[in-house]
């Protein structure tokens, strides 16, 4: 509204309208106050199991990076099959002692291979012995290369220990495996574990250090 004084002098007096509430940026969107719905006990077990997965893998990534490729993602996807969800048995404890054994011996034993490019561009591979590389496959007509490079060292056995060892700290990070391996020992193993892979991944990047390793084997890099 307006008014006006005698003198000719308008004054203008606006009232302010009042102001509305802004429109939700997503109508689609429930309210922020809504609840959620509450999780059933599948659902809780199964969060619980990613939990779990997740958190072994983020404190063990560093350490994998020491064992051959494939082991580690080998043991993660075959461990789910076996484990029951966490029910332990007498077959399901067999199968995981069975599979513990099979992914550790990989560890070991594939530190023990090398390879060398024949001169058709193709990739062979071999175990190192004390007289040298003895290929998989017998009667290739390739040469093979005599050097001392390929004869079986000191360092080999370090490295074959140290990657069996990272191994054994990674698959006992997983809950899944101490419930049945170590029944009734949860809380005292998760805080021994909760430095032991630590613990091991600086003694093993230490010994990598001063062991240094030319091998291109069964699950290393290329040559």
């Amino acid at each position: 509204m307006a008014k006006s004084s005698e003198g000719g002098i308008g004054i203008k007096i606006y009232t302010s309208s009042p102001q509305l509430d802004p429109p939700p940026l997503y109508p689609s969107s429930p309210p922020p106050s809504a609840a959620s719905p509450p999780l059933t006990a599948a659902g809780r077990k199964r969060r619980a199991v990613a939990s779990g997965v997740q958190k072994t893998l983020s404190k063990t990534s560093l350490l994998a990076n020491f064992l051959p490729t494939g082991t580690l993602l080998t043991f993660e996807m075959v461990l789910p099959s076996i484990s029951s969800n966490g029910e332990c048995s007498a077959v399901t404890n067999h199968m995981i002692y069975s599979l513990l054994l099979l992914c550790t011996l990989s560890c070991f034993f594939f530190h023990f291979t090398d390879s060398f490019r024949g001169p058709d561009g193709k990739l062979y591979y071999g175990f190192v012995t004390p007289n040298g590389l003895a290929v998989f496959k017998a009667g290739l007509g390739v040469d093979v290369p005599k050097d001392d490079k390929f004869k079986v060292g000191f360092s080999d056995f370090v490295h074959a220990m140290m990657s069996a060892l990272v191994f054994v700290a990674i698959a006992l990070s997983d809950h899944r495996v101490t419930g049945c391996v170590f029944p009734g020992h949860g809380a005292e193993l998760k805080e021994v574990m909760q430095s032991f892979p630590l613990m091991v991944g600086i003694i093993c990047s230490g010994l990598f250090l001063v062991f240094p390793t030319t091998r291109y084997g069964i699950g290393c890099v290329s040559a």
